[in-house]
């Protein structure tokens, strides 16, 4: 039975209005809300079609609030899953415009289209932009890059579909269609250049769900927003249906997400908003802002109410969290400091007799490195810490906490040298990532078969299951080696095997060496012949031949079918884009869809005895005893000054543009804003940007319950340390010191 602190009692004492909870991390607020949910279906006569709302983020979030409420209504004597319904907020978005798709000007029989498909059709409407005009890379690109042929097409086209991929969402989360922002770039006195590309390519990405009866994710936000609006009987009869609404994670909720729930709550309505604005670490991904939270909790007719209670850490790393909010609020930086990026309450430990009690508190555990690492050598050093402490903890939970999938990859990699248990939340697993390697080299190989490195990698593939083997390994690179210095590729997959053959054989192994190459050279000369198949059917063919593993196969068919879908969304696409699709993938650039790679289910209880290496943002609601936190440093980790880079501008685009911001303060300057000025917003972007940072960092520091150690490292050789890294170290070596001066002497 659930046993709620004294505040979690003050929330449970809710009955009817608004009500709005700021809550920090580890106070159970999704288990009080559960909870809530129970004991208004107790305690309140619902009509007969009457539901409890209940929205949440993700569907991972949605199954878990589900379970809950099941075991609270179970408990009280109720029939499980009757009388609320839980919904994400597409999910709800869904259901609204389902009800009534004419009203938002749909076919019953519309579809939607995940992110996946999303991505790769405007992708196309991006590339059949680029190649009307080919010359509009040189408005921004750097001048050192106007004449390079692989920055005015590749990395134009990656930078333009970031671009317009924002600006596409802000104009739906505007109301703005592609004919309105037509007719507001007319009316405009003078020229918006990234705003006009950007609605050219909303148009052509808008005219293509059309044509397949479709819409994204934001389409549902945006519409389901417009039949409330235009069906008044129809938002009445929810609202008759829908008695109470409860909202977890609502510093996530974007400002039509709000007016949704606004609408469906209704003037005398109730509504009860639960999250942590200090956990809004998704502004960089989507319209959220966490002001729409804190504008609710403070607004007037709003109950405002605190978790502040949190048993999950111990107290010494609570103060560590606490110290970051009060550093943020008086952070160096005006511009920082105005946004408010951290805000309270304070964490504060639970009361006594609580049923989780804070873990017993060791400031000795709390570890803040002030040493420069390399990139490489700060693994080293955590894996080796983490393999030390795992060895005295076998039933503990660890992490390693990443800022980008890529860093992930690479510490993954040294843990399997130090043959330390792990197991990974990233994009992908290593051994996804193994074979969609495998496949990209190979398709590589195909689109440019006279290229002998690429056959050399080819070769490296197909001799994949011998990786194992140390003579195996250095027989591989020694013919690998060979044909990279083959002239003509011609001479491996001619008739005859030529004289550059001399070079590899030696007397011990000739025959077999020869062997080998005769049949590689076979394979080869199939591969070729196969290239011309549908993607699809070509990966199902090389992955026969390369694959042995069950797992391995299996990934393979998911590429396939990954590959075959994008296909269908760019018929234009050829195989050097499919292996630049697979590079990302195994690069953990890009997430795999549709693997059994379960993102928001996963359980760190469950691999007790192991590392998991995970990013930040996918750290968000876990937790583990020992935590490191890695790469905090002023790249990964910038506070706006001079030094500090930021990942929104790109080394290629003049004058340090960030372009999707400037799309977007072009697009807000179309609506009526502010004037337009350029560079203004690449600035603001820097703070916001900053500010997000910021609470990633408090995230992090909150997973840990017992152990944490923070450290950073000067990737490429210019990075320093992070600003709040060094106030915070300095702040807790300070605090240390008195707390030795307070112990008696002895």
């Amino acid at each position: 039975m659930f046993k709620p602190r004294p505040k979690q009692a003050e929330v449970l004492a809710y009955r009817r209005g608004f009500m709005g909870v700021a809550a920090v991390p580890g106070s159970g607020k999704t288990a009080t809300l559960s909870y809530l949910a129970a004991q208004l279906l107790a305690a309140m006569e619902l009509n007969e079609d009457g539901e409890i709302l209940i929205v949440t983020l993700v569907n991972a979030a949605a199954a878990n609030f589900a379970r809950q409420v099941n075991e609270y209504v179970r408990a009280d004597g109720l029939l499980p899953g009757y009388g609320y319904r839980v919904r994400t907020l597409h999910g709800l978005a869904n259901d609204i415009v389902r009800g009534k798709p004419t009203a938002a000007g749909l076919d019953d029989q519309f579809s939607i289209v995940d992110e996946r498909e999303s991505n790769a059709i405007l992708a196309e409407a991006v590339e059949a932009w680029a190649r009307r005009y080919p010359e509009a890379p040189d408005a921004y690109l750097a001048p050192a890059y106007v004449s390079n042929g692989r920055y005015r097409t590749q990395k134009w086209a990656e930078i333009l579909t970031e671009t317009a991929r924002s600006f596409i969402k802000q104009a739906k989360d505007d109301l703005l269609t592609p004919l309105a922002l037509s007719r507001l770039l007319d009316a405009y006195p003078g020229e918006l250049l990234l705003a006009e590309i950007c609605a050219e390519i909303y148009s052509d990405y808008d005219r293509a769900l059309a044509y397949r009866g479709a819409v994204d994710f934001q389409d549902l936000i945006r519409l389901a927003l417009k039949v409330l609006r235009d069906e008044p009987d129809y938002l009445a009869s929810l609202q008759r249906k829908w008695v109470f609404i409860l909202e977890d994670e609502a510093q996530d909720s974007s400002r039509l997400q709000e007016d949704i729930l606004r609408a469906l709550a209704g003037d005398g309505g109730n509504w009860v908003r639960v999250g942590d604005p200090n956990q809004a670490i998704f502004e960089s991904f989507t319209t959220a802002d966490p002001k729409y939270l804190r504008d609710f909790i403070a607004a007037d007719g709003v109950d405002g109410r605190e978790l502040p209670n949190s048993g999950r850490s111990t107290r010494s790393i609570q103060k560590l969290a606490n110290q970051l909010i009060a550093w943020s609020l008086a952070h160096p930086q005006g511009a920082i400091r105005e946004r408010a990026p951290l805000s309270t309450p304070y964490i504060q430990p639970t009361p006594p007799g609580d049923p989780q009690p804070n873990p017993t508190d060791d400031p000795m555990a709390v570890n803040l490195c002030g040493e420069a690492y390399s990139a490489t050598k700060e693994g080293l050093m955590v894996i080796e810490s983490c393999k030390r402490w795992l060895a005295a903890n076998p039933e503990g939970t660890a992490a390693i906490l990443v800022p980008r999938n890529t860093r992930g990859a690479e510490i993954v990699k040294l843990l399997r040298q130090a043959a330390v248990p792990y197991v990974e939340n990233l994009n992908s697993t290593s051994s996804t990532r193994a074979v969609v390697g495998a496949l990209a080299r190979l398709l590589a190989y195909f689109a440019d078969p006279k290229n002998a490195a690429k056959l050399a990698e080819a070769y490296r593939v197909w001799r994949r299951d011998d990786r194992d083997d140390p003579a195996a390994v250095a027989e591989i690179k020694r013919v690998a080696d060979a044909l990279r210095r083959i002239k003509t590729v011609e001479d491996l997959v001619a008739p005859r095997l030529t004289d550059w053959l001399e070079d590899i054989i030696v007397e011990e192994d000739g025959g077999e060496a020869y062997e080998d190459l005769l049949a590689f050279r076979e394979r080869v000369g199939a591969w070729l012949r196969a290239a011309e198949m549908p993607i699809d059917q070509l990966i199902l063919t090389i992955a026969g031949d390369i694959f042995r593993d069950a797992g391995e196969i299996a990934t393979a068919h998911m590429v396939a079918l990954h590959l075959a879908r994008l296909a269908q969304g760019r018929p234009l696409m050829r195989l050097p884009e499919f292996a630049a699709e697979l590079y990302d993938i195994a690069d953990n650039r890009r997430r795999f869809s549709g693997l059994s790679d379960d993102e928001g289910q996963f359980d760190p209880d469950a691999h007790k005895g192991k590392v998991t290496v995970t990013t930040l943002h996918k750290a968000k609601g876990l937790e583990w005893d020992r935590v490191y936190l890695i790469s905090v440093n002023n790249y990964d980790f910038p506070s706006a000054e001079a030094n500090d880079s930021f990942v929104g501008e790109k080394w290629f685009i003049r004058d340090n543009l960030n372009l999707s911001a400037e799309a977007l303060a072009q697009l807000k300057a179309l609506g009526g804003g502010s004037a337009y000025r350029e560079g203004q917003a690449s600035l603001s972007a820097r703070i916001d940007y900053a500010a997000e940072r910021l609470r990633l960092l408090y995230v992090g520091i909150t997973r840990a319950r017992a152990a944490l150690t923070i450290s950073w490292n000067t990737g490429r050789g210019a990075a320093t340390e992070a600003t709040p890294l060094l106030a915070l170290r300095t702040w807790w070596e300070g605090e240390q010191t008195q707390e030795m001066a307070r112990e008696p002497q002895r």
